[in-house]
């Protein structure tokens, strides 16, 4: 279903693809590979060898993938499924505070994290860089950047009209 508002290509490329995209990606990692999932978020407190993963962490590292790959569907198919821009501003709202939470959550690898990404592997892209870019989306989006055009206008006027008869 089309949105009854003007959604850049931008965000359309963003929401409904590149983001559940990685997100399905970080489940992936997080449950089919949990030694390097830990070793990439920071190697010195990892484990060497799967078998000294400690059963806690094991459970703990499949319930993050199955976070991701909700964050990732829900993203992916309710942003589809509706053309009410209050449903995308919520969604997007909520999704915005996990993002703050989640780059909260990596404060403990030291205040470097945030900006060193010369030093970064792909698992800090991961939690940091695309995370980084996700807030700015949704703060873009949340703020009316690219939805207030001209042709934003129209086509919500259309659906509206459409809603009406």
């Amino acid at each position: 279903m089309a949105p009854s508002f003007k959604l850049p290509a931008a965000y359309t490329t963003f929401f409904l693809f590149l983001e559940p995209i990685t997100a399905l990606a970080g489940a992936s990692y997080a449950y089919l590979d949990p030694l390097a999932y830990l070793q990439m978020t920071h190697l010195g407190s990892s484990p060497s060898y799967v078998s000294t993963i400690p059963l806690a962490t094991t459970v703990v590292l499949k319930q993050l993938a199955n976070l991701y790959l909700f964050f990732a569907l829900t993203e992916a198919l309710v942003l589809r499924s509706t053309s009410d821009l209050r449903v995308w501003r919520t969604l997007l709202s909520c999704m915005l505070l996990a993002d703050f939470g989640h780059l909260y959550s990596v404060s403990g690898l030291g205040p470097d994290i945030y900006w060193q990404a010369w030093t970064w592997n792909s698992m800090h892209w991961g939690n940091v860089a695309v995370v980084y870019t996700g807030a700015l989306m949704r703060m873009s989006f949340l703020s009316g950047i690219g939805l207030n055009t001209k042709n934003g206008q129209e086509a919500a006027a259309r659906a509206a009209a459409r809603k009406g008869k």
